[in-house]
């Protein structure tokens, strides 16, 4: 900012000089002399200006601006000041080699003006607390995977919903199926004494009753069931060769029809010819199901109108003869489909190919002879397992399907339908055991998937464990024994809606209804208005009722004669009028003799020939009948009978 000159004098300012100076020098110049105020503001800015200007200068390192010159930097002056300054750096550095320096090095001056006697101390408190918190690390390390396998079975016991248990009665025979709503809304159970029940959640008091109880297949036990991935139809697999579909409530959508027992090949039946032994829904495909039975085949249903199987998959022992499926299961992407046979083989078939070879089989999976009464995927799709009636479940790797993973002995199983499931995290396998005969009570068993050890064993019932269900939305455990009860096991904390609903719902009684007797009072001359009717036997209540012609329905009567726009017996029909009038009114009476009724038209006949008397009237030679003679003059005297006159 350029001003004009000051004539009455210049005003100085030396920041460098002490207070007393500047009093001096004021005082030598002789005094101030008058000027004006505008003059006094802008030797004020002027005295700013100057201020800021050379607080800026020593900032940047220059001597002035505009036409004075900055300051000349040497690049060579600034690399020797820089190898001056680096020994002294390292010389201030620690000496030990393993260890890394952490963070940026500390500049040169500012290394300079800190003393040195405390820059080392306070890095090796650092480096000190940095080796004790990495040991306190390596040692919790230590304890952790010294304690992890604990840590893991307490966490799977503590997985396990079974502190609280709830009891319903299906009835008193075995259970033999048993699946659950995908929602958890909803339970059905099947039975040996072809019975199927439906239990409510959510209408269910502490009573614990089913809401519907119904025999499906006739007198078939009910082996299978299975809710549809959309939980609105129920697939149920009974002892007939034909599997049927139900709705939600129980009422018949689809019956699959049964094949010819008598062709051989059968790819060329519609349908199964022998008992159904298993099957199981598609995991995505609402109108698609796999069926197995005793017939040598598997059958993938589509849609609920075409009655007729779309896929056919035939089952073969080590000979390339016929076996028998027992259990059948799709895995959870829907590209396997696994079948556990009669001869202990486990065979898979691809479904993005023909079903002519199997993807994997494994002959010797489980003894010969022996079901293989449960076939199951885990979750994650990598893992399958197997129970048998040879006593053993085995769990296996399909990345690896030569030989099992593990295998559990000492389980006993007496019925073919028992099976086995994964908990909703695929961490442990579930199973129960028929009830041997040193045993009070069957337990149901939980095994680890990892370490292969027991995890929990726990006693269900003093009969046989034949169902397990373990409801991954409720993460409720459902299992169905040998005497007709049903148990679900849960947890109060972890276990959410389904039978926590029912047991907080007091069971009310039905309020009993109070009959008040009424005394009769017998008036026999009361007038008519007030007489009461005499209290009559349900007998003659039904008789009187019967000759009622509008409480017993009765039919109308027949009539002779057409009123009330009715026609008579004989019909309004051309038909019946040709009986009544021609056929009845030209009627040969049966009493009639029949030579008389032709001779009655023998003198017409004579008198008026139309047909045969004139066409044998040329050629017909006259007819001579002989007269009738007495007996005496006809007959012979050799034939003539003897009278008293010639005997005399």
């Amino acid at each position: 900012m350029q001003r004009g000159k000051i004539s009455f004098g210049k005003i100085q300012l030396n920041i460098n000089m002490t207070p007393a100076e500047t009093t001096q020098e004021s005082q030598d110049a002789g005094g101030f002399k008058k000027i004006d105020k505008q003059q006094m503001i802008r030797q004020i800015e002027d005295v700013a200006e100057d201020l800021e200007s050379q607080h800026l200068k020593e900032m940047m390192g220059i001597s002035g601006f505009g036409r004075k010159a900055a300051k000349v930097f040497d690049i060579n002056e600034q690399i020797a000041k820089a190898r001056t300054a680096a020994p002294r750096v390292q010389e201030q550095e620690p000496n030990e080699d393993d260890e890394d320096v952490i963070g940026p090095l500390p500049p040169t001056a500012d290394t300079e003006s800190q003393p040195e006697k405390d820059k080392p101390e306070a890095s090796s408190k650092k480096d000190a607390n940095d080796k004790k918190h990495q040991a306190d690390d390596e040692d919790d390390n230590d304890d952790d995977d010294g304690d992890s396998d604990d840590d893991d079975e307490d966490s799977l016991i503590r997985r396990i919903p079974y502190t609280h248990e709830v009891q319903m009665q299906h009835g008193s025979r075995a259970v033999l199926a048993l699946a659950g709503d995908p929602s958890g809304a909803r339970l059905v159970s099947g039975s040996i004494d072809y019975d199927m029940c439906f239990w409510d959640f959510v209408g269910m008091d502490s009573s614990m009753r089913s809401f519907r109880q119904l025999q499906p297949c006739e007198n078939h036990p009910i082996r299978g069931l299975q809710y549809s991935v959309t939980g609105d139809m129920i697939l149920v697999i009974s002892g007939n060769a034909q599997a049927k579909i139900l709705d939600r409530d129980g009422f018949e959508k689809l019956e699959c029809c049964k094949g010819d027992q008598y062709i051989s090949d059968m790819t060329r039946t519609k349908g199964h010819v022998a008992q159904l032994t298993s099957g199981c829904w598609h995991p995505f495909n609402r109108e698609q199901f796999l069926t197995a039975a005793l017939d040598g085949t598997l059958r993938i249903w589509q849609g609920l109108r075409a009655k007729e199987q779309m896929q056919v998959i035939k089952t073969r022992a080590q000979g390339g003869l016929r076996t028998n499926a027992s259990a059948c299961n799709f895995n959870r992407d829907a590209t396997l489909i696994a079948a556990g046979c009669v001869d202990g083989s486990i065979q898979t078939w691809d479904t993005r190919k023909m079903f002519v070879n199997t993807t994997h089989c494994v002959r010797t999976a489980h003894q010969k002879g022996s079901e293989i009464t449960s076939i199951v995927f885990s979750y994650m799709g990598q893992q399958l397992a197997t129970r048998s009636n040879d006593e053993t479940m085995k769990l296996w790797d399909l990345r690896n399907f030569k030989q099992p993973m593990h295998t559990w002995s000492n389980l006993f199983s007496r019925y073919d339908t028992t099976d086995c499931c994964f908990s909703p995290d695929d961490r442990m396998l579930v199973t129960g055991e028929s009830l041997p005969k040193e045993q009070k009570e069957a337990n149901l068993y939980f095994y680890s998937t990892q370490s292969f050890e027991e995890v929990q064993r726990i006693p269900v019932a003093s009969s046989h464990v034949i169902k397990t269900l373990w409801h991954p939305k409720l993460n409720q455990l459902f299992v169905s024994c040998g005497n007709g009860i049903i148990k679900c096991l849960y947890d109060e904390q972890r276990s959410i809606r389904g039978a926590k609903l029912c047991v907080v719902k007091t069971h009310r009684k039905r309020q009993q209804m109070e009959m008040v007797g009424v005394s009769q009072i017998i008036t026999p001359h009361a007038l008519p208005l007030f007489r009461q009717e005499k209290t009559r036997s349900s007998r003659k209540k039904m008789e009187k009722a019967r000759m009622d012609p509008v409480k017993s329905k009765r039919p109308d009567l027949p009539i002779t004669s057409g009123q009330g726009g009715r026609v008579a017996s004989s019909g309004g029909t051309l038909s019946s009028y040709v009986i009544r009038n021609l056929g009845l009114s030209k009627r040969v009476d049966d009493d009639q003799d029949p030579r008389e009724a032709i001779l009655k038209y023998a003198k017409d006949a004579a008198e008026n020939p139309y047909w045969i008397a004139p066409a044998y009237k040329q050629t017909q030679p006259q007819a001579i009948f002989s007269e009738k003679l007495p007996a005496a003059e006809a007959a012979p005297a050799a034939k003539k009978p003897k009278t008293d006159a010639d005997e005399t």
